[in-house]
C-alpha cells in the first residue's frame, strides 16, 4: 500500500483527535482525550506546522498516523489502529528523530498509553528509558458539604482580569518538574482559550487580593465526567487542605452540570499520586514518557 505524507494544519485538528478518540476506545472502551487537544496544541506559538508535523495519509484518504516535535523535545505519534503493522509508526519516529536533530536536542520524549503494546515495544528496541510515569485519576462525584476553607481564604470562579496571574501561580508550581516554563501565549493556547473550559467550574483561591491556587476545568462533550486540566497551589499555602478545598468546589459545579465523576492526570514528578489518593482519587490508567538520546 503506497502511502503520502504532509505537513499537518490547523484544519487536520479534528481528524487527528479523532485517530486518538479510535485508539482510546480499543484500547480501554471510552476516549478521555479533550475533543480540543489537538487543536490548542497545534495553537502552540513554538510550533512550526510546516517544519514540525507530519501526516501519513493511506491511498482512500484516511489519515493514518501523524506526529508532532515541540521544540524538538517534546514528540507525540499516533497510528490508527486499522494501520498498524504496516511499518507508519516507525517511519514517523524516524521522521521526528531527524527533525530533533536539526533542531539540536540531544534526546525526546515520548508519552506512550500503557495499552499500546506497540508503541512501547518501538521505543524499547530503540534503547528508549523510563522517563516518567502519568496517571489518569478518576473519583465519583457525591454531594458534600463544604467544609471550612483554610483562615483567610476565600474562592471564586475564574476571573479573566487575573489571567496572567494564574499562569505565574502554575508555572511556579511545576517548575519543580517541568523541563520549561511555558511562556504566557502557549499557557493561554492550552487552557483557559480553549473552547472546552469551563470558567464557572474553575475554581481560584485568595489570601486577601493574592491569588494562591487554582484548579482548571474543562469540559468533556459527550461525556459524564468532568476534566481538571490543572490544580496549583502556593508553596506557602501548602498542606493546608487547600487543594481539597478546591477540588470539592469544582466537584460541585460538575455537579451542577450534571455529571457524575470527575478525571485529572498528575505526573511521577510532582510526588502528588499519594496526595490525590487522600483525596479519594484513584488510578484508572497510566502512561509512560520514555526518553529516547539521538
Amino acid at each position: 500500500m503506497e502511502f503520502s505524507t504532509r505537513a499537518a494544519t490547523s484544519a487536520d485538528a479534528e481528524a487527528m483527535y479523532r485517530l486518538i478518540e479510535t485508539a482510546e476506545l480499543g484500547w480501554h472502551g471510552q476516549a478521555e482525550t479533550v475533543p480540543d487537544q489537538v487543536a490548542a496544541d497545534l495553537r502552540r506559538p513554538e510550533l512550526d506546522l510546516a517544519r514540525d508535523t507530519l501526516l501519513v495519509l493511506a491511498p482512500n484518504g484516511d489519515l493514518a498516523g501523524w506526529v508532532w516535535v515541540h521544540l524538538g523535545k517534546r514528540v507525540q505519534i499516533e497510528v490508527h489502529p486499522s494501520y498498524r503493522g504496516q511499518g507508519i509508526g516507525t517511519r514517523l519516529l524516524d521522521w521526528a528523530v531527524a527533525r530533533a536533530r536539526e533542531v539540536g536536542t540531544d534526546w525526546i520524549g515520548q508519552a506512550v498509553d500503557d495499552a499500546d503494546k506497540a508503541g512501547t515495544d518501538l521505543l524499547l528496541s530503540r534503547g528508549a528509558d523510563v522517563l516518567a510515569t502519568n496517571w489518569l485519576l478518576e473519583r465519583p462525584l457525591v454531594a458534600v458539604e463544604p467544609g471550612e476553607l483554610p483562615d483567610g481564604i476565600r474562592f471564586g470562579t475564574y476571573d479573566p482580569a487575573r489571567s496572567h496571574d494564574v499562569h505565574e501561580l502554575i508555572e511556579d508550581a511545576f517548575s519543580a518538574f517541568q523541563p520549561r516554563r511555558k511562556p504566557y501565549d502557549e499557557w493561554v493556547e492550552l487552557t483557559v482559550e480553549r473552547d472546552t473550559f469551563l470558567p464557572d467550574a474553575t475554581t481560584l483561591a485568595y489570601a486577601g487580593d493574592e491569588l494562591v491556587g487554582a484548579v482548571l476545568a474543562l469540559d468533556l462533550p459527550g461525556s459524564d465526567e468532568g476534566y481538571v486540566e490543572q490544580v496549583a497551589v502556593r508553596s506557602d499555602q501548602r498542606n493546608k487542605g487547600l487543594a481539597r478545598a478546591m477540588l470539592d468546589q469544582t466537584s460541585a459545579a460538575f455537579l451542577q452540570r450534571g455529571l457524575r465523576g470527575l478525571i485529572l492526570w498528575t505526573h511521577s514528578g510532582t510526588g502528588a499520586l499519594a496526595m490525590y489518593e487522600r483525596l479519594g482519587l484513584r488510578v484508572r490508567r497510566s502512561t509512560t514518557v520514555y526518553r529516547l538520546y539521538l
